[in-house]
């Protein structure tokens, strides 16, 4: 008995018997700020997790939102404090842009970078995962 197939049916067939393929999936997630108002300061006490899970110093975390929240900050212990009066919502955005600019690769998608040069107002960014290299103006 001979058992005629077109292709679309043995293509079918041969998708069927591959074993599935698991999408990769990363447990990477940006830590949300932990965060106290205390009459016009803000304190954000988890500051040593947030820079931990960046890989990167509390300082230059603290450098990045001073900036951009255009505060006065003051690095205490494992806290930030900022000399305003801050929304959480706008502190998490804020955290989530320098995740995007300078931790998580451009290219793969992964946080496994690292700082490796600073110059001229730019700092290049490389990639453990993938190698790429890239630059972003500095915070």
């Amino acid at each position: 008995m001979i058992i005629t197939m077109n292709y679309d049916q043995l293509l079918d067939r041969a998708f069927s018997q591959l074993p599935s393929l698991s999408e990769e999936k990363s447990d990477f997630k940006i830590p949300d700020a932990d965060v106290l108002v205390q009459g016009n300061r803000t304190v954000i006490r988890n500051l040593a997790q947030i820079a931990d899970v960046a890989r990167r110093d509390k300082d230059e975390v603290a450098k990045y939102l001073t900036k951009e929240l255009a505060a006065p900050v003051s690095v205490e212990n494992q806290s930030l404090i900022i000399m305003a009066k801050i929304q959480l919502n706008t502190l998490n955005e804020k955290l989530r842009r320098y995740f995007e600019l300078y931790i998580i690769c451009k290219e793969c998608h992964k946080p496994d970078t690292h700082v490796q040069a600073i110059s001229r107002g730019y700092t290049t960014i490389v990639c453990e995962a993938c190698g790429a290299k890239y630059t972003v103006k500095n915070s």
